[in-house]
């Protein structure tokens, strides 16, 4: 496929780094979109804007057809396919630190109730 500077493309996500987000744009073609464009405003946490496996819109900034490699930007565009509020996105970890603490929270709460009474 043909890309051009400027252009919208549908890319997936393959990892999420503190400096930015790495994404693959198709079979010939991997691309970093850096944390100096996902927002105008300071960015806190690169992994608020999206997760692994999440296919998202991002704007061709610069071609490197010899390494295969794009810059890419998602200032300024609708770049989530499907956004959904209040996601909760699994750690690196999973859910297993929540999976180890909660029994230890209920019956912590439970002893607070029966206090109570």
């Amino acid at each position: 496929m043909n890309y051009n500077t400027g252009d919208i493309i549908k890319v997936t996500v393959t990892s999420i780094e503190n400096y930015g987000i790495f994404v693959k744009v198709d079979e010939r073609y991997n691309g970093l979109i850096h944390i100096s464009e996902m927002s105008d405003s300071f960015v806190s946490n690169v992994r608020n804007f999206a997760f692994p496996g999440e296919d998202i819109y991002a704007k061709v900034m610069d071609i490197d057809n010899e390494k295969n490699q794009m810059k890419l930007s998602i200032k300024s565009i609708d770049y989530r396919l499907n956004p959904k509020k209040g996601r909760m996105l699994e750690s690196p970890n999973g859910f297993s630190k929540l999976k180890e603490s909660l029994p230890k929270w209920v019956d912590a709460k439970m002893q607070e109730i029966d206090k109570a009474e």
